[in-house]
């Protein structure tokens, strides 16, 4: 999945008719050139005039269903997270595979999205709370509500990972998940920083790696057979 396959719901108009198909594909286009360009270069170095450009769509279309910028980048956080989670879960929810496998699959994935953009693309959500500081304060609890969605999803794998023996029971399920995010979400930063793999790769090998591992003083714990 890429982001030319993110599809979003256009807002209903209040007082209009339904929305036209040709209306709705041209809010699709709008939803995933503002994607493009914010996953590259961020909401305050992008203008509505380059997103137009992309689209192909006239500033009046922009503003039949977005009131302002700040509405459309809500509109296009609303838009990535679903896009993620089912990107997320094609691999998390791989009953094929063993639950930290699947942890493995989807940093995999990941990075080979990246890959395809030349490390140019990072997460929209980690872009946007690096300049949250700049940003519409609305924007703060679309951002927070994104990652706990995605942390909870992680949590629930760790979980199944751990009742099946893979994660030492010392561990807390919920804030492996929480760590995961906070440190995935910088190495995709270093990431498009250095334009390579090799972040994810240390990142990804490195979290796996802490997984099954007992405090000092403690003793080994027994793996079920």
């Amino acid at each position: 999945m890429s982001l030319a396959d993110v599809t979003y719901d256009a807002p209903k108009r209040r007082g209009r008719p339904a929305t036209a198909p040709q209306d709705a594909a041209t809010y699709q286009r709008l939803i995933r050139a503002g994607l493009v360009h914010l996953t590259e270069r961020g909401y305050s170095a992008v203008g509505l005039d380059m997103i137009l450009t992309h689209a192909r769509v006239p500033k009046g279309s922009f503003y039949h269903y977005f009131p302002n910028k700040a509405a459309f980048g809500r509109a296009a956080i609303a838009a990535y997270r679903a896009y993620f989670v089912a990107k997320m879960e094609r691999h998390l929810g791989d009953d094929s595979l063993a639950p930290l496998a699947r942890v493995a699959a989807f940093a995999a994935a990941a990075e080979a999205g990246m890959a395809r953009h030349g490390f140019r693309r990072g997460c929209l959500i980690g872009n946007l709370g690096q300049e949250m500081g700049a940003l519409p304060e609305e924007f703060r609890a679309d951002l927070i509500a994104t990652l706990e969605d995605w942390q909870a999803r992680f949590a629930r794998v760790l979980q199944l990972a751990q009742n099946q023996g893979e994660i030492s029971p010392h561990h807390n399920p919920a804030d492996l998940a929480q760590m995961f995010w906070i440190g995935w979400e910088g190495a995709v930063l270093r990431a498009k920083l250095e334009r390579g793999p090799a972040p994810l790769r240390l990142f990804a090998a490195q979290f796996l790696a802490q997984l099954n591992t007992t405090p000092k003083g403690d003793a080994p714990c027994s793996m079920p057979s």
